[in-house]
């Protein structure tokens, strides 16, 4: 089981080392964070609702400039201080008094999430073999959703205590995952930026891992804002990424006003989701060999998705518990079965269509769907399947296959406007980098091209 969810020693380990530190907090806030900022500090729903729903808006904004930062300065040293702003951000919280003091700290906290989240992504283009991404991905993914799962029963022991001193504990713990996680990216070797054709000289790690070519900068300072193609892709995959707050808010409002369902299938749907990704994320993006596996990755989840949500809405059919719930659990295995190949897809095709020396911007701006799609999917998706029933459900789902089919002719095009790349120097250059980068950390020089 563990050889499914650990990547190889070297620099994925300690990525995915740092994934589970940041994750196992952000698992404990997810959570508790709800009821702490209702019951303790005393504001209401719709204050929260648009404390986060102003946060994440400024935080998908916040994605690209702090990613072209780390193209400038470096993904490494930008974020571990994103990292150690996080555990701030998180700190802040306990201050909160007021509405507007509650949505300033969302605002910090969410720009700091994003923009961790796109230094991060630099960070793996920059030490990762490019044929090995997409796997290394999958288990950052896997091991995301393992910390997220061990943070929601630590979370579930405050929300049991249900007093000020419990939900204390779990914003304390946040922000010290976020401290250990800077800790643990500081092990990791700096990677070249776009700003000289050289490593810096402040930094002595550069000349151990040159496992990518320093490009000189060039062009517009966020040539992102002006790639159209690329734009596009990230739109369609926003728009993929709506199957988000199912799990989390949609489905436990329909299994509880239109379905015979228990109340527990709702954790039950959960667990699966958890485990099944933990399990299977990794096989799932070994599929990809390209951009053109990938795309045809994004279109199957279309098709898969669309599945689902019929099978949801088929719940609300008949009376028996039983046979809602297993009706439930049918589509939550599709809805995960598409949940993972889209994100192997995807993955592969916000990384491949990025210029080695953007790497920062452009995963940040990709990565503003995940902002985005918190931001507007719990309204879009309440208002739709709470509204309109098992219409809403049909119509969710055609949404997803349009946007799968359309991800292949988005990608082509996309394809046709990048400036074409010497891949031999840039091949010969990562085999041997990893080779580098695992001789400091006392492993074999097998190593990289090992499958775990």
């Amino acid at each position: 089981m563990f050889r499914r969810i650990l990547p190889p020693q070297g620099p994925p380990r300690v990525l995915a080392q740092a994934q589970l530190a940041g994750s196992v907090g952000d698992g404990a806030f997810i959570v508790c964070s709800a009821l702490f900022f209702t019951r303790i500090v005393g504001l209401s729903p719709a204050q929260v609702g648009f404390g986060l729903t102003l946060g994440w808006a400024v935080g998908s904004m916040a994605g690209v400039p702090l990613g072209h930062l780390a193209d400038r300065r470096g993904p490494r040293g930008t974020a571990i201080l994103l990292a150690a702003a996080t555990a701030v951000a998180v700190g802040s919280f306990l201050l909160v008094r007021s509405p507007w003091a509650f949505t300033m700290a969302a605002c910090f906290y969410a720009s700091c999430q994003c923009g961790l989240a796109a230094a991060r992504q630099a960070l793996l283009a920059g030490l990762v073999d490019r044929r090995r991404r997409s796997e290394t991905r999958a288990y950052l993914q896997s091991t995301a959703n393992g910390g997220l799962a061990i943070g929601a029963a630590l979370g579930g022991v405050a929300l049991q205590l249900d007093d000020r001193k419990a939900y204390l504990a779990m914003f304390v713990m946040d922000a010290a995952s976020f401290l250990v996680t800077a800790l643990v990216l500081r092990r990791l070797p700096a990677v070249p930026t776009a700003v000289s054709s050289s490593p810096p000289s402040t930094a002595p790690s550069d000349s151990a891992a040159p496992v990518a070519p320093a490009v000189t900068a060039g062009g517009p300072r966020l040539a992102v804002l002006r790639d159209r193609p690329y734009a596009l892709v990230a739109f369609i995959n926003m728009i993929m990424l709506l199957y988000m707050p199912l799990l989390s808010l949609v489905l436990p409002l329909w299994i509880v006003s239109h379905t015979a369902a228990p109340h527990w299938t709702v954790s039950a749907l959960l667990v699966v989701n958890t485990v099944s990704v933990v399990l299977f994320q990794v096989r799932v993006a070994r599929r990809v060999t390209g951009l053109r596996t990938a795309s045809r990755l994004v279109r199957h989840s279309g098709v898969v998705m669309l599945a689902a949500c019929a099978v949801f809405a088929l719940s609300a059919a008949g009376t028996s518990a039983w046979v809602a719930g297993a009706v439930l659990l049918a589509g939550a295995v599709l809805q995960v079965i598409g949940e993972m190949t889209l994100s192997a897809g995807a993955w592969e095709i916000g990384f491949d269509l990025a210029p080695s020396d953007k790497q920062g911007q452009y995963q940040g701006f990709f990565g503003s769907g995940v902002a985005i799609a918190r931001m507007l999917g719990p309204l879009l998706l309440t208002t739709l399947i709470m509204g309109w029933g098992a219409a809403g459900w049909l119509l969710l789902g055609g949404v997803f296959l349009l946007a799968g089919v359309a991800m292949g002719p988005a990608v082509h095009w996309a394809e046709r406007t990048r400036t074409p790349q010497p891949e031999a120097p840039e091949d010969t250059t990562r085999e041997i980098a990893p080779q580098r980068l695992e001789r400091d950390t006392a492993e074999p020089e097998t190593a990289p091209v090992r499958r775990s």
